[in-house]
């Protein structure tokens, strides 16, 4: 079975920083779509980040300036870099990997602290 495994999740102070990594084994992972997701208690999950293939990222408008969404294709990896963090963003987030369907990571907690 496929995994994505992500780490880097944890307990910050408001305008820290946290790097979140995925590790998705697959052979052709630089062919997936791959994303960050967040879903925080009692509200729907939500898109947070994004990188294609060809390496064109979006971001959802709360996080543009602050996050950065970056793929290493040699270790199979992507990674959030999160910057000046807000309580705000404090949720679960997973790693999602798509080329015409869905697969998910278990997700990481990112907790930030006023």
């Amino acid at each position: 079975q496929v995994q994505l495994v992500e780490s880097g999740g944890g307990l910050v102070q408001a305008g820290g920083s946290l790097r979140l990594s995925c590790a998705f084994a697959k052979i052709d992972f630089s062919m997936y779509t791959m994303a960050w997701y967040r879903q925080a208690p009692g509200k729907q999950r939500e898109l947070v980040a994004g990188i294609f293939s060809g390496g064109n990222t979006q971001y959802e408008d709360s996080v543009k300036g602050r996050f950065t969404i970056s793929r290493d294709n040699a270790k199979n990896t992507v990674y959030l870099q999160m910057n000046s963090l807000k309580p705000e963003d404090t949720a679960v987030y997973l790693c999602n990997a798509n080329r015409g369907y869905d697969l998910w990571g278990q997700g990481t907690q990112v907790t930030v602290s006023s």
